[in-house]
């Protein structure tokens, strides 16, 4: 069951990222299951931003699944974006 609020929505309860359902803006504070922090950026409407740290190298999902891995480290509430994640899609298709 997705977690959903007013700005964000999250797919499934793996997923270390959620996606935003409108603009929010740096300094927006989230809380989610009591864990309380803030956005370091803008997140565009339709865009992901980090649920926790992200390690260069981890696994990013979403929909309980992988989408990708992180090109850098990711810190929470940062915008996740073609910047700092690599496609898990076009490594598979290459096999």
């Amino acid at each position: 069951m997705p977690i959903r609020k007013d700005k964000f929505i999250i797919m499934n309860k793996h997923d270390n990222c959620a996606t935003a359902l409108k603009k929010i803006s740096k300094d927006t504070k989230i809380i989610i299951e009591g864990q309380v922090f803030k956005i370091n950026r803008d997140i565009p409407f339709g865009h992901k931003f980090a649920l926790s740290n992200i390690k260069r190298g981890e696994l990013i999902k979403k929909y309980g699944e992988i989408i990708g891995f992180a090109t850098e480290d990711i810190n929470t509430g940062d915008w996740i974006h073609t910047h700092n994640i690599k496609s898990h899609y076009l490594e598979v298709s290459k096999q």
